[in-house]
């Protein structure tokens, strides 16, 4: 995983602070890869609470987590229990790892 402590610490503590303790957030693609080089920051968060407006809770995550880490391309897939299932989904839970 090329993710430092300090990052992961701080993907994790942000999505705390965003969606409460029960959120799960896993790193997938090209970042989970200790071969690979570059790559943007690909999560996958899921929640237990509907959210009403998922587009928004994400952008006030990424937001959060550029401050936390710096100027970073990340990418967020949220997913609460209204999410309708999507491949990308399956993907990300299946070779994604927990943070």
């Amino acid at each position: 995983m090329r993710l430092t402590d300090e990052q992961r610490h701080a993907i994790v503590e942000e999505t705390a602070r965003t969606f409460g303790p029960g959120a799960c957030v896993r790193l997938f693609g090209s970042r989970v890869d200790d071969n690979a080089c570059g790559g943007d920051i690909d999560l996958y968060v899921e929640v237990g609470q509907a959210l009403p407006n998922r587009a928004a809770a994400a952008s006030r995550l990424a937001a959060r987590l550029q401050l936390a880490l710096g100027e970073q391309r990340i990418d967020i897939i949220l997913v609460d229990p209204e999410t309708k299932p999507q491949a990308i989904h399956a993907v990300a839970r299946r070779e994604g790892i927990a943070l």
